[in-house]
Formats: structure tokens, sequence, C-alpha cells
């Protein structure tokens, strides 16, 4: 079977290289794809952007593409699905109207309030002054002000204050017309974890639990970006927990079905467990998580060609995994996810040892000759994996620390993994 898996960062990696392992699977094709992919002989295109339909109706049919796997959110808001399925084009996503959970969370917080579903109090405004007369007539508070469309998960912005909240409001604007709708949501304090979901209509099945890192700087603080690493399985679950996660799964899949939007693929759910163990939603998205994909992912023992044709005959499988502890660190280019122009064609010392030494996931990196260069803001995925925390975490930041950019132009966080670590530390100390 060829595979063609749309996406160009660490997730779409982490999917193509799962799908190599399946004995069905004779070549693996990636738009864009990135550089990196083509040391595991998948086959990229770099020049064809992920929304743009036709070019890749037309690969699918010159290349005989027996499935393509949308794994990227502009792919589903431009509604590829829709076009791959009639044209009779095996296809693993959902439809456009349906991936409306992700690209317009003012809709996916009204469809939350109307299942009654945990989620945090919300106000949504498309004037900017609207939004600040809002804030002005509030008690001092904290919020989080969010775009309503898709923003490289940059588009949520936490204020701790009126004037933070102000400022926020004046920000929407550079998203574009993802900001030209936004909202003011109650700020929920607790401790965020991913879960994801393989799903067809009101058939579901939960693949397994991350915690990602999102922003920018140690200690979580700094603006919002992609992901700055992701641990898996967080030690925070628990049966009361997976049970609550598994009701909002529940409600989320049938909810949807009755509006006539029957969900088709992987649902991710992202969420906050708050000081008294109650789950709420910070958000859907309507595909792998980045990175949470590349954590979760190599846990899969199940053949997941086999996996995915059976979640599309609604015959999804159990899931089996094994028992390893997985870390990844991203690491990006300073100034991201701000300006980082000024580190774009650098190049990546250290690289060649470092694949030759650690699993890795490539994103906004390229091949020029015989360096690895800068591409983008975030570049590569380090992978540490072992027995718990400690283990996973030492082998991703001992490999990472033999690689720079220069003019130290390379970023990322050293504590990645840290409530585990915290965890790990605590249950040693009782013993």
């Amino acid at each position: 079977m060829k595979i063609l898996v749309i996406d160009g960062g660490g997730r779409g990696h982490a999917l193509a290289k799962k799908y190599l392992e399946s004995k069905k699977t004779t070549e693996v094709l990636a738009i864009p794809g990135n550089d990196l992919m083509t040391l595991d002989k998948i086959r990229i295109f770099p020049d064809i952007k992920t929304t743009d339909i036709p070019k890749i109706l037309q690969i699918c049919k010159k290349e005989k593409v027996d499935l393509v796997d949308v794994a990227q959110d502009d792919a589903i808001a431009a509604g590829l699905v829709d076009t791959l399925r009639k044209s009779h084009i095996k296809v693993f996503g959902p439809k456009k109207e349906t991936g409306k959970i992700e690209w317009d969370k003012s809709w996916s917080r009204n469809f939350m309030r109307q299942l009654k579903l945990p989620a945090p109090s919300y106000n949504i405004f498309n004037l900017q002054q609207s939004g600040i007369d809002y804030i002005n007539s509030q008690p001092n508070n904290k919020w989080y002000v969010k775009a309503s469309g898709l923003a490289a998960g940059k588009g949520a912005i936490f204020a701790k204050n009126k004037k933070d909240a102000v400022r926020a409001i004046k920000e929407m604007s550079k998203f574009g017309n993802a900001g030209s709708k936004y909202l003011i949501e109650q700020c929920l304090e607790g401790e965020e974890f991913s879960a994801f979901a393989l799903v067809n209509a009101e058939k579901f099945q939960i693949v397994g639990y991350a915690q990602d890192h999102k922003k920018a700087l140690d200690g979580d603080i700094g603006p919002n970006t992609g992901g700055m690493g992701c641990s898996s399985p967080p030690k925070i679950m628990s049966k009361n927990i997976e049970d609550q996660i598994y009701t909002i799964f529940k409600k989320t899949t049938t909810g949807l079905v009755k509006l006539k939007r029957p969900y088709t693929g992987i649902l991710y759910l992202g969420g906050i467990i708050d000081g008294n163990g109650k789950v709420w939603i910070i958000e859907f998205n309507a595909r792998w998580g980045d990175p949470e994909a590349q954590v979760i992912l190599p846990a899969i023992k199940n053949d997941y060609y086999n996996v995915v044709t059976q979640t599309l005959s609604k015959a999804i499988p159990i899931i089996r995994k094994d028992k390893k502890y997985r870390l990844v660190v991203t690491a990006a280019s300073k100034g991201y996810p701000g300006d980082y122009s000024k580190v774009d064609g650098r190049v990546i010392h250290g690289f060649e040892n470092l694949i030759k030494k650690a699993k890795v996931f490539g994103a906004g990196i390229k091949k020029s000759g015989n360096n690895w260069q800068v591409a983008g803001g975030r570049l590569f995925y380090v992978l540490g994996e072992g027995t718990n925390v400690a283990q996973a975490r030492k082998i991703a930041y001992n490999a990472l620390s033999h690689v720079s950019v220069r003019g130290n132009n390379l970023h990322f966080r050293k504590d990645i993994g840290y409530r585990d670590m915290s965890r790990l530390h605590n249950a040693r100390s009782k013993t």
C-alpha cells in the first residue's frame, strides 16, 4: 500500500515512520514533508502546500495512493478530506464541517455549552472595542484571550489582569482573519494534559495521554508556542480522571452525530485538571497533536495501517502499547514563536552526530550540501525513551547538548517533564 501523509513537521514524520512499520506499506509520501524524512526513505513534496487541494488530488491520482492521512489543521479547515472522499480516495481525517470543532473556537465553545460539557465561561467578540469595554466592566481577574480561528498554536494569550487583557485583545489583529473574532475566557488553573481517541461516528477508542509544554520558556512562562516538548504517559492520570475523559469523548462524539457532523479520525482533547480533580476542556483539535504524536505513536504495538483502516470500517481495534516512558524536546530557533528571521539559513552544528545517536523527528530543517540548516521556528524533536521520566529525560537532553546553532541561536526548554520528575522525586522520598 502507498500512503500519503499530509503534514510537514514532527507529527507528520512520526506518522510516516509509523506507517513504514506496517508490512502492508510499500511506500510513504509526505506533503510537504521535510528534509529529515528523506533519510527514512519517505518521499516528500516540499513545494506543495497542505491547502493546495488540486495539486494534492493530482498527486494522489498520479501516484495511485491507497490511503491519505490528513494530519494538519489547515488542510482539514480547507476541506481536503471532503474533496478526497468525493474523488473516492480513501482518507483518514474529519470533513471540514466536523473539523470546525478546532478551526472555529467560537462554534466549538457554543457546541460544548449546548452539550453541558465542562468548559470555562466565555464571551465572543467581533470588535476590538467591545472586548475592551467588557474587560473594563469586570473586576480585576485572570483571563485567556483567544483567536477564534487557526493561529498555529499561538492564538491563546494569557492575561493576569485588565491591562494584560486589553493588550491581548489588541494583539488579536496580528492573527489576521483568525483573530477577527475572538473569545475572552475564564482562566482555569490546574495541570494540563492531552488525550487522543480514534473515532468513527459514535464509536471511539482512547489511544493515549500526553503532557505538552506550550510556553516558550522554562517554568511555563512566556508566549504560547506550538509546543516546546512533551512527555507520555503523564503520571497525573487516575481512574477517576480517565473516566471523566471517557465521558467527555462519549458526549462529544454522540453530540456531533446528532448534529449530523459525524467525526472520523483522531480527536484531540486538550484539558486541564483542577485542584479538586475535575477535568475541564481547554480545546478540541481535529488531528494528532504536535509534539504529542512523537511520544504516543512510537508506543503503539499494533500495525498502524490496520488501525486506521479498521477505524474507517467502524471496527476500531483495542490499542496495545509498550510500557516505556517517552519524552521529546523541541529544538527551536532563538526568537520563536516571535521573530527568528536572523537565524534562518544558519548551520545546525552537530546534527549529523545527533541523528546517529538519537531518535529525531524533523520539522523546520533543510539539507544544503553536507550541512543541515535552520528553515523554520521549530526545527526538530529529540526523543528519549526509558522506564521512567528520569531515564527518558536524561537520554533526550544528553543527545541535545551536543547540538548548536552559531551565535547561541538554538533554543529549547530545559525542564520538559518537570511535573513527572517532581512526582518521581516525591515517590522516591517516601520510600
